[in-house]
């Protein structure tokens, strides 16, 4: 089980990158504009997704930042954001792959920031969730971008696959 969420992992800081390149190209009325999403914009959603990630990596590891709304915006500005996404999904990759079977097995309780009741459930419910959930908003970027640019990069988990698994059987 790890060994997927590993993959999970890498996946997650090679599809953020895919992402980080091409918002990194647009206009900055673009970025910012409200495009219906849930989160408006590509900066309210890249926002969210980094928010979201420290909440989850401070609810698993006690260390770092620990927003306490899901709609907070932790940099005005791209460049900062980036910078903060990358040095997190590195963080994310560290802790996953510090963690054994075993630890994936473990219960893992935590206080949603909407509700003050504690949820008790395998860490490794926990963290689908956390890989999910970038998934689900990285769709939103995806549809955003095609809407402003009419391109967006493919983000496709299968197209990640096919080089990872293939380095690691080089």
């Amino acid at each position: 089980m790890r060994d997927h969420f590993v993959m999970f992992a890498h996946y997650n800081t090679w599809a953020n990158g895919r992402l980080f390149d091409a918002v990194e190209k647009l206009l900055q009325e673009d970025y910012h504009r409200d495009c219906g999403a849930f989160f408006k914009s590509l900066h309210g959603t890249l926002n969210h997704l980094l928010v979201a990630d420290q909440i989850w990596m401070h609810r698993f590891t006690k260390e770092g930042a620990c927003p306490n709304a899901l709609d907070e915006i932790l940099h005005e500005d791209f460049a900062g954001l980036q910078r903060a996404g990358i040095e997190m999904d590195a963080r994310i990759e560290a802790f996953i792959e510090s963690l054994s079977d075993e630890d994936l097995a473990q219960d893992f309780t935590y206080t949603p920031v909407t509700t003050p009741d504690p949820i008790t459930l395998k860490r490794s419910v926990a963290l689908a969730h956390l890989f999910n959930h970038q998934t689900h908003h990285r769709g939103q970027c995806h549809s955003i971008l095609h809407e402003l640019t009419g391109d967006a990069p493919a983000l496709d988990l299968i197209y990640f696959q096919s080089d990872y698994f293939r380095s690691l059987n080089a």
